[in-house]
């Protein structure tokens, strides 16, 4: 039990302004679970604790309850709403039985303007509840920021996996049908082979990204048209059960490019999975690819005819966790994708408008005379934050 005189609040009192305190105060005897004051309500006085346990807590909506402090005996509460002159900012609730005096507001502004000393304690104490309350809410606000995250990340597995299973599951029943031709079957068995490749590298790329590392920067020269072709024999039976007419326009550049061929192969599983997404439910859905090159560089579109995407989101939509018009969707295949293009030294955009569909086109460099298989990635890890 702790004395009206001892406590925090009157501590710095001469033996005067300690009386007057008390005879202003009324005694009030508080049941565990009882509410004290509701946040919102009239901001009246504050309340002394000599015994039991206080807790203060606010709410950041109706389902959400945030404990901002539990205060014992000695310590006193309520201050608040009689500096401001507001309405009460949390609610204060006894978690055990308490001993309580309640002191006016007409009686702490008296004794502030006879005692600099109380005055200089109440804003201290002011101080170093709002340094603790700023450590609580930094520590629930990373908190939430993680758990985020990880939903995020949880999501965009579940999102990147679909079409690889999705592939994986068509060539299974291929290879289960009554009159499959054994080359039917081995051609079905390398489809899962290849599709169960890609999902390890998702998972290493997941595991890269959120690590920050790089890649490595030596890469191989490899024909670029012969890359191209294994990606539509992919792509073209996914177009026909997505009911996506395909359009090829311009040769498959006949060019070696320094590439790593399954990263790259993401881009463009991202890039037109994307593309599908955005023309769903449309009859005359249609994706084009169109190739060209030069001496420096060689460029590749994906072209829809989906919803397109509004100019005010166009600058973010590489950023990570950054997404638009996909309930489940997290932005990270796009951030993934620039990562990889970047690593290869080229470049990534977009242009597109509403209702008009969109253009996704990168440009990877071709190598000149003399040049080793290094590429210059263009590609910059960011520190991961402490």
């Amino acid at each position: 039990m702790v004395s009206l005189e001892d406590s925090r609040f009157c501590r710095h009192l001469s033996p005067a302004e300690q009386q007057v305190v008390r005879k202003h105060t009324v005694a009030r005897s508080v049941a565990a679970g009882e509410v004290i004051f509701h946040e919102g309500d009239d901001g009246d006085g504050l309340y002394v604790i000599h015994r039991g346990l206080i807790q203060i807590a606010a709410r950041s909506a109706p389902e959400h309850l945030h404990v901002l402090s539990r205060m014992e005996a000695g310590e006193y509460f309520g201050e608040m709403s009689v500096f401001d002159g507001g309405t009460r900012s949390a609610t204060a609730s006894a978690l055990e039985h308490s001993e309580l005096s309640f002191v006016p507001t007409e009686a702490v502004m008296e004794l502030l303007e006879h005692s600099p000393l109380l005055a200089a304690s109440l804003v201290r104490d002011a101080s170093l509840r709002m340094r603790d309350f700023n450590r609580r809410f930094l520590r629930e606000s990373l908190k939430a920021e993680r758990l985020q995250l990880v939903e995020r990340l949880a999501r965009t597995i579940v999102h990147d996996f679909r079409n690889p299973l999705n592939v994986i599951g068509i060539a299974a029943d291929l290879a289960a049908g009554d009159n499959v031709s054994p080359d039917g079957r081995r051609s079905a068995r390398d489809r899962i082979r290849k599709q169960v490749e890609v999902l390890n590298r998702m998972m290493q790329e997941l595991l890269d990204f959120a690590r920050s590392v790089p890649t490595n920067a030596v890469l191989p020269k490899v024909n670029y048209a012969e890359f191209l072709r294994d990606i539509l024999f992919e792509l073209r039976p996914e177009a026909a059960r997505r009911g996506v007419e395909l359009v090829i326009e311009g040769d498959l550049p006949e060019v070696r490019l320094r590439l790593d061929p399954p990263r790259l192969t993401r881009v463009f599983t991202n890039l037109y999975a994307n593309a599908f997404d955005a023309m769903s439910g449309r009859e005359d859905a249609r994706l084009t690819l169109r190739f060209s090159a030069d001496s420096q560089w060689v460029t590749t579109e994906l072209s829809d005819n989906g919803c397109g995407i509004p100019l005010e989101y166009q600058a973010r939509l590489f950023e990570p966790f950054f997404t638009f018009g996909k309930t489940h969707g997290t932005g990270l295949g796009l951030a993934i994708c620039e990562r990889i293009v970047k690593e290869h030294g080229g470049t990534i955009t977009v242009e597109s408008r509403p209702q008009a569909g969109s253009v996704f086109r990168f440009c990877l460099p071709v190598p000149q005379a003399g040049d080793t298989d290094t590429v210059a990635s263009l590609y910059r890890p960011v520190a991961a934050a402490t």
